[in-house]
């Protein structure tokens, strides 16, 4: 595990569609980041998709890579529809436009690159990772808002 990036990502949204967060952090050896981020009008599933190409957008190299995710949305994106998605010019079964195809485009050209291995986590279920990528969600939402109101 060693020669792996360790990430954790969760997206957070007050109303949905409403105010949104991400937060990401990565491990590397004994070195570790936190970043976050913060967008106007969003949806829940969304952020939980920007805060996995934030986390790795960052990667300087290509990566073995180990990504931590409580979204279900995410993972059965990842493993299961995007390649039907993909055979069908990013249409549904239902022959509808897939619902945030530019951030499916970022992830699927990343899962190309990195060797990424998605790991699911229950949320909220004391997992120190997914708590604080939850934590760095919430608190960019928390921050922007004190800014406006300043």
């Amino acid at each position: 595990m060693k020669d792996k990036v360790i990430i954790y990502t969760d997206g957070a949204c007050k109303g949905n569609p409403g105010v949104g967060g991400w937060g990401a952090i990565l491990s590397y050896k004994d070195e570790s980041k936190k970043i976050s981020g913060y967008e106007e009008e969003t949806t829940n599933n969304r952020m939980e998709l920007t805060a996995a190409i934030q986390a790795l957008g960052t990667l300087k190299f290509k990566s073995k890579v180990i990504l931590h995710t409580d979204s279900k949305y995410l993972m059965d994106g990842i493993n299961e529809w995007i390649k039907v998605w993909k055979e069908n010019d990013w249409k549904t079964s239902n022959k509808k436009l897939v619902k945030n195809k530019d951030l499916w485009e970022d992830i699927d050209k990343f899962n190309q690159f990195h060797d990424i291995e998605w790991k699911w986590v229950k949320g909220h279920s004391g997992d120190i990772g997914n708590e604080t990528a939850d934590e760095l969600a919430n608190k960019a939402i928390i921050n922007k808002a004190e800014n406006k109101n300043a």
